[in-house]
């Protein structure tokens, strides 16, 4: 029996690998460090069907290291242990050290990371894990400090574009089956940039054509086709995609029933309840914001009570706290201040600090007028002066613009006392 079609056309070299260009083109680190042969422990993260688990298998066959794998899911300490001796015995191979590849390495905990640590600090493995979430938050600082952090990206239209190409006209199967794809956009669309998901979905359309000759396939096609076999291509997918956007939407439309329903959905589904709280302190941060700042207070609770007590009774802090953000007031001002900032920063990067605000340790600064006309708030009425904290080139620019919510009606007023100029009464 032939394997799935994203198994069949799995990229076996850099040549054929697709994507990730920022890495492994001509003179881009991960490129360079296989060329060299000098590898070193690294994480790759980034979602999911994007080369993770390829990559790390060119890697090892480009540099011919042998190769362990292990499922952060399946495996514990003790299969750990395990794959370190077994490394041991083939340190001094004259290709390097054994390569140790980790997938979900964010489902480790720190015992089985700390088990990993002696053995990545020694060089008896060169580790690479592979991860969705963000190591910053899942690897422990001990490991994290030991590998380099690669960033995947989506795949791009263009190359999702080169995989169909590829597979209608290389695949063992597809080719000869005279396939014609007349039109692409519901493919790429429903692929989310995940080159797993794009071969998936062609099988199954495919599958359900065979007989046709030539089978033909445009974006009503696609579509009639994976309304009927969403649960078959869609698991993994749905969950990440699908459900957690319903999710963070029926939050930010103030529906706390739809909240806990599709929260209900992921948890059942197997989701990381991590996941999920991480997804919740980003809600109330982008979408509540300065509307209730109590509710980033809660969402970073939640996730520290989750990381702590574990399923099944973590359900009920997660629930609580999305009913809690669902039903408070929303306002997206602090999201659309610092994206202004970002925009203003990136325009003029070298905007010199005004002189008054900078700091004087030295008789020389004080000379050459730095901190000279700075005045200090606490010495004025109301703790307030009337100052420009903006670069010159940048004066009056409002970055900040406070929505009708009662908490930002006070702050609103507040600005308005200070600085009228910019937030007027109108």
């Amino acid at each position: 029996m032939l394997p799935p079609l994203p198994e069949r056309m799995r990229p076996k070299n850099l040549s054929e690998y697709v994507g990730q260009r920022h890495l492994v083109g001509e003179g881009c680190i991960l490129r360079n460090m296989i060329d060299s042969g000098n590898l070193s422990s690294f994480i790759l993260w980034g979602p999911p069907g994007v080369g993770k688990t390829t990559l790390a298998r060119i890697v090892s066959n480009s540099l011919e290291r042998e190769f362990f794998t292990l499922s952060a899911v399946s495996a514990g300490v003790k299969e750990v242990r395990e794959v370190i001796d077994a490394a041991k015995k083939n340190i001094f191979s004259s290709a390097g050290a054994p390569v140790l590849f980790i997938d979900e390495i964010h489902r480790f905990n720190k015992a089985q990371q700390d088990a990993l640590l002696g053995a990545v600090e020694s060089g008896t493995v060169v580790l690479i894990g592979a991860t969705t979430e963000n190591p910053s938050f899942e690897v422990i600082t001990p490991l994290l400090s030991r590998c380099q952090v690669f960033v995947l990206k989506s795949l791009d239209a263009e190359d999702l574009d080169l995989l169909l190409q590829r597979a209608v006209h290389e695949d063992v199967v597809l080719k000869e089956r005279n396939v014609q794809i007349k039109e692409k956009e519901a493919l790429l669309r429903q692929s989310g940039g995940d080159a797993r998901k794009l071969l998936n979905i062609l099988e199954i359309v495919v599958d359900a054509k065979l007989g046709s000759n030539p089978i033909v396939i445009d974006n009503r096609s696609v579509t009639e086709c994976l309304q009927e076999n969403v649960a078959i291509y869609d698991k993994d997918g749905e969950m990440h995609y699908d459900i957690i956007s319903a999710f963070i939407k029926s939050v930010r439309g103030s529906d706390p029933n739809a909240a806990v329903y599709w929260m209900a959905r992921m948890l059942e589904g197997g989701e990381d309840p991590l996941f999920i709280a991480r997804r919740l302190c980003i809600l109330a941060a982008e979408d509540i914001g300065l509307a209730n700042p109590n509710a980033l207070l809660l969402a970073d609770a939640t996730f520290r009570i989750v990381h702590s007590i574990g399923m099944p009774e973590a359900r009920i802090p997660l629930s609580e706290c999305a009913i809690y953000l669902a039903s408070s007031p929303k306002s997206n001002s602090a999201n659309m201040a610092i994206d202004k900032a970002y925009e203003a920063a990136r325009a003029d990067k070298t905007a010199p600090v005004p002189l008054y605000l900078r700091n004087a340790p030295t008789k020389l600064m004080a000379q050459l007028g730095y901190a000279d006309g700075y005045k200090y708030a606490h010495d004025y009425p109301g703790h307030f002066v009337d100052l420009e904290f903006l670069p010159e080139s940048m004066a009056g620019k409002v970055f900040y613009e406070p929505q009708p919510n009662r908490h930002e009606d006070s702050l609103k007023a507040y600005l308005q006392a200070c600085w009228p100029k910019y937030y007027s009464k109108k």
